[in-house]
């Protein structure tokens, strides 16, 4: 049931945004009462911060399905931040976004989500290291993946203005490009030898 609620949660944001997201039409669209809905999730923001902190558990599981994948690639990085790229496709990204966007006026959520976005964000980090972990030690690891996080967000938002599919995928390739680029930096850096782009 607790499941249904999150899932029905996230469908909710993404059809109707925060603010027409109500308990009422979370428990409608899971099926369960009103009164089920509130045992579990007494209030919308204990069910809109479990949500998302639910998907951050999914977005994990789904790299490190990916994880041997990536380690046999001849392109690591490449595949890596393709992966990235997918999976802030869909209505998990839409939904934080509502809550991006609702938490600057809405102080009790931004509470929350500055707690959950460190461990939805640190699962990418972890990730990364695990992959690559002749890099992680380098001090610009850590910023290298945020910037490559910010670089995929703001390309998914920017995009949301045209619905240019083609445009999308051009953006994200001259993104994937110079994101490459300064990871391959980063490696010489560190004296490891950068994998060859596929």
């Amino acid at each position: 049931m607790r499941q249904r609620l999150l899932d029905a949660t996230i469908d909710c944001l993404v059809e109707y945004g925060y603010a027409g997201t109500t308990t009422t039409k979370v428990a409608d669209r899971a099926g369960v009462t009103r009164g089920a809905q509130v045992h579990h999730f007494p209030t919308k923001t204990d069910l809109v911060v479990s949500a998302i902190k639910y998907l951050a558990a999914k977005r994990t599981e789904m790299a490190f399905g990916e994880l041997d994948r990536l380690r046999e690639s001849p392109n690591p990085i490449g595949d890596a931040l393709d992966l990235m790229w997918e999976m802030h496709q869909g209505p998990v990204f839409s939904a934080t976004v509502e809550l991006w966007v609702a938490s600057r006026t809405d102080p009790e959520l931004r509470r929350h989500m500055s707690a959950t976005e460190p461990i939805a964000t640190g699962s990418l980090v972890e990730f990364g290291k695990v992959l690559l972990p002749d890099h992680a030690a380098h001090p610009e690891f850590l910023h290298a993946v945020y910037t490559a996080m910010d670089v995929v967000r703001g390309i998914l938002i920017a995009s949301w203005a045209t619905r240019d599919r083609a445009e999308l995928d051009a953006r994200w390739a001259r993104g994937r490009r110079h994101l490459q680029i300064l990871f391959e930096c980063l490696m010489r850096e560190a004296n490891v030898p950068a994998p060859l782009p596929g």
